[in-house]
């Protein structure tokens, strides 16, 4: 017989997934080199739900996603175990559901994980990826990206300034080391501002309180990948005894998180996360778990038909109205992809939304798409220059992205690709509108050759007299569109220069 000490094991390997999830999450940033040597994105990888979604969308199998085959290969022994052991939102779930108070009554609509997984997997399948929406890996990430980093770095400074501002000395110089240690391992390389951060954090927060509803509400109902996850179970050889609810009391039943009875008492293995609660509920200490042959008990998936149909319509439904969406054709002129991401088409399929590569931007430079694409484009990456550029030595990005959206480049190669091209409003440009020397953004143009170059005129200044300045121009075949030109430009509001996004394509002849 299996002991209860089990569910202490259990408690001691989601602290230390968690705990490894977090060094990853912060091991996601810049430290000074453009090499980040450490599998920072291998929990994406892990994911089954990520990649059955990217491989349906690409219509070609992914090689950097083999490692979910072994999360595969763990439920097809072990059964759900993922969800209670390994899952860092499961655990942060379970952390939160001690402060929530326990439900009225628990609402069971455990049909809906499978009806999102259909929903996902489907609208992939028809070129409209909306797993990051749904997928538990990208909805943490994310909201820690866009709002929980940035805000804890916030409000740390914002308490450390005020010591230093109002504090006596030796107060001062004690949090000056607290502070320093904290820089070095605990808060983010620099502060981030990030489109939709306040959204990010109510979704992430809306799954913790929905433990209101009843424990693991998210995980019971939701999660498609808990779905996935239940299916494969299905094969799983490692089970709970007994497989029905006994006659003598209902403590396990009534206790468990997961509500892994059907109406019948029967118990629905596919549910069953392997916690370990219930072998203390017992008061008989008869409930185990064994090894024993697949199929030996059937139950029934908790989808009827007519909800089968209905997520069917609407996997259809959803690809449809994204891809006759007017946006999604034309798109905003200043959509700019990170570098070393796939053709547009392509990018939209395999980008899975999780914010990887704006968290590693060394200037903050990327920000996630709100509406700009439709709903279809949210939260995928885009360059705005205005708030930061692209540094021309950092390949971070495309180191970071988990599923190839974004290409891994070496220097010369991020040298040569092509985000877009800058182009000037002569009207706002201080030599072209108003006469005035400047020469700040072919100063800072950073390729080889100069993209931004001067031809000299001759001009009457405001005064009548003849003035030599030095016009700037863009050669188009030298710009990569990194966007430093349109960041250092002076002139307020809307930059005189401003780049503009166009089809990734590689330069020639740039060295």
């Amino acid at each position: 017989m299996i002991k209860p000490w089990l569910k202490k094991l259990r408690q001691a390997s989601q602290l230390t997934c968690l705990f490894i999830f977090l060094v990853l999450f912060r091991l996601t940033d810049y430290s000074g080199s453009d090499i980040i040597p450490y599998a920072v994105n291998i929990l994406f990888r892990l994911d089954p739900l990520v990649m059955a979604a990217v491989v349906l969308a690409k219509k070609a199998f992914v090689v950097v996603l083999w490692p979910s085959f072994i999360i595969i290969a763990l439920t097809l022994v072990f059964g759900r175990v993922f969800c209670a052991w390994i899952c860092p939102l499961g655990t942060l779930i379970d952390i939160a559901g001690r402060c929530v108070p326990e439900p009225v009554r628990r609402i069971r609509m455990g049909y809906m994980k499978y009806v999102l997984l259909v929903v996902v997997l489907l609208s992939a399948f028809l070129n409209a990826q909306v797993l990051g929406f749904f997928d538990p890996f990208s909805l943490l990430v994310r909201s820690m990206v866009f709002s929980i980093d940035p805000g804890f770095r916030y409000i740390m400074s914002l308490g450390f300034d005020s010591v230093y501002a109002v504090g006596p000395a030796w107060l001062s110089n004690m949090t000056e080391v607290v502070y320093g240690g904290l820089k070095i391992f605990i808060l983010p390389y620099k502060q981030s501002f990030f489109y939709l951060s306040f959204f990010s954090f109510v979704l992430l927060a809306s799954i913790f309180l929905l433990e209101r509803l009843g424990k693991r509400f998210w995980c019971r109902n939701l999660c498609p990948l808990g779905g996935l996850l239940a299916l494969i179970s299905k094969l799983a050889i490692f089970k709970r005894k007994p497989l029905k609810l006994c006659s003598h009391c209902g403590d396990c039943a009534s206790g468990c998180r997961m509500d892994v009875f059907d109406s019948q008492n029967r118990f629905a293995f596919e549910e069953c996360t392997l916690c370990m609660d219930c072998l203390e509920f017992c008061p008989d200490r008869i409930t185990t778990f064994t090894f024993t042959r697949p199929f030996r008990q059937k139950t029934a998936i908790d989808l009827s038909r007519r909800q089968l149909l209905a997520a069917g319509v609407t996997g259809l439904a959803l690809p449809a109205m994204m891809n006759t969406n007017a946006l999604s054709q034309q798109g905003p002129q200043d959509l700019i992809r990170p570098p070393g991401s796939l053709p547009e088409i392509e990018f939209s399929a395999a980008c899975v939304r999780c914010g990887e590569c704006m968290k590693v931007c060394i200037n903050n430079a990327l920000q996630p798409l709100v509406f700009e694409k439709g709903i279809e484009g949210m939260f995928t990456p885009k360059l705005v220059p205005r708030l930061g550029y692209c540094e021309f030595n950092c390949t971070l990005c495309s180191q970071v992205c988990p599923t190839g959206a974004i290409e891994k480049l070496d220097q010369r190669s991020k040298h040569a690709f092509v985000m877009g091209e800058a182009i000037f409003d002569k009207d706002k440009c201080l030599v072209y509108g108003y006469k005035k020397e400047c020469i700040v953004c072919e100063e800072h143009c950073p390729t080889h050759d100069k993209a931004i170059k001067f031809e000299k005129t001759i001009a009457l200044d405001s005064n009548g007299k003849s003035i030599t300045l030095q016009k700037p121009y863009v050669v188009p075949k030298l710009c990569i569109g990194c966007g430093i030109c349109e960041y250092i430009c002076p002139v307020q509001g809307e930059a005189a220069i401003r780049v503009i996004g166009k089809n990734n394509r590689k330069t020639e002849g740039i060295y």
